[in-house]
């Protein structure tokens, strides 16, 4: 098991999902045991559950929103050390999934750096709830994602979906794109959310269907979901083997789950 980095400075730019201004994000190359962390005017912020100052509709790590894509990627292509220096507030939407960050982060290449510390052995559950909705890590014997979803609209329904970092993220997790109901719209965009999302960066569904088809994947709206978590999770230094299972979850309980890990098996 092997740290690694990536090979050379890359950049992306582009529109953020909630602010509608544009960002521009350079990925560069970090020492062993950097970790991932960001650089704001020269502030460096560590991609730690401590540094999280909101979860609506995305997730902000010192004061820069909507990390989560670029956390999802860099964590399932593997890259443990990282600078990620961001002009803006908030990370560009792009097409509203992580493959653009990983076709960056395979463009940019990845360079081994020594060895990892032996995974953490999750010992018992841990449970994060909030009526219906929750996330729990559960002892496994090995690194598990499941989640599950239930929207009542005939377009989403119920969905479950499960990954291991066994099996091929660029291609089963990475493509999936955020998406929304048309009648949340307005009101989201009254509440100075999603001022730059579109059709280009999101997909949208009435009661029945999909608005701006095809989708990328039959269960496409599950798999983004799966695809926050482990953005969001990834904010736990050294996450802990277990399984983890969501079911109708937010960013919050997401990061909820991702505090009690960090404050009872590591740093946070």
């Amino acid at each position: 098991m092997q740290q690694h980095t990536i090979a050379a400075s890359v950049s992306l730019e582009g529109i953020g999902l909630h602010s509608g201004k544009p960002s521009l994000v350079t990925l560069s190359p970090a020492l062993k045991d950097q970790g991932r962390y960001l650089v704001v005017n020269d502030r460096v912020v560590p991609c730690t559950i401590a540094a999280v100052k909101g979860t609506v509709l995305s997730t902000e790590v010192g004061g820069i929103r909507t990390v989560e894509h670029l956390l999802s990627a860099l964590w399932g292509m593997a890259i443990d050390n990282v600078e990620i220096r961001v002009e803006g507030t908030e990370l560009p939407i792009l097409d509203g999934s992580a493959l653009p960050w990983v076709e960056l982060i395979e463009g940019a290449g990845r360079v081994a750096q020594g060895e990892k510390q032996p995974p953490v052995l999750l010992t018992e559950p841990v449970f994060v709830q909030e009526a219906d909705r929750f996330v729990v890590a559960m002892p496994s014997p090995m690194l598990k994602f499941t989640y599950g979803i239930d929207f009542p609209t005939a377009a989403i329904g119920v969905q479950w979906f499960s990954w291991t970092p066994g099996e091929d993220y660029a291609r089963e997790v990475a493509p999936a794109r955020t998406f929304t109901m048309a009648h949340q719209i307005d009101q989201l965009r009254s509440q100075g959310l999603i001022q730059g999302g579109s059709l280009e960066n999101a997909i949208v569904c009435d009661a029945q269907k999909w608005l701006n088809p095809p989708l990328r994947f039959p269960d496409e709206p599950c798999r983004h979901k799966l695809l926050d978590l482990i953005g969001d999770l990834s904010l736990v230094p050294h996450l802990p083997q277990a399984h983890y299972l969501a079911y109708k979850a937010s960013h919050h309980l997401h990061t909820q789950l991702a505090r009690s890990l960090g404050t009872n098996y590591g740093k946070n």
